[in-house]
């Protein structure tokens, strides 16, 4: 943080924001590009559970959500439920952590 604002000056942004109680929450699969409404599904399964998305990052086989580092563990239990991973025979898992 100390060396970005030395650098405030010189580049001309206006503020930092620095937050390291973050986690990440993502599905990752190929056939999200053949399966419509991936994104809605999981979108709303964690607004449903009340978990508040800070950021977005998606790829063609990738979908990721920071959130509070707090909510992670709900994050991935809502996610789990929508996609009907939460039975005794698994296809896919859903991973989600602090990098800690």
């Amino acid at each position: 943080m100390a060396t970005l604002q030395g650098l405030q000056q010189s580049m001309g942004f206006e503020s930092l924001l620095y937050d390291d109680r973050i986690g990440k929450v993502s599905l990752i699969g190929a056939g999200m590009r053949s399966h419509p409404g991936v994104s809605a599904t999981f979108f709303k399964a964690l607004a449903d559970a009340g978990v508040n998305i800070e950021m977005i990052s998606t790829s063609e086989i990738r979908i990721s959500v920071v959130v509070d580092q707090d909510e992670v563990d709900h994050a991935v239990t809502a996610t789990h439920k929508a996609f009907e991973l939460d039975s005794d025979q698994v296809e896919a898992v859903v991973y989600g952590g602090t990098g800690r």
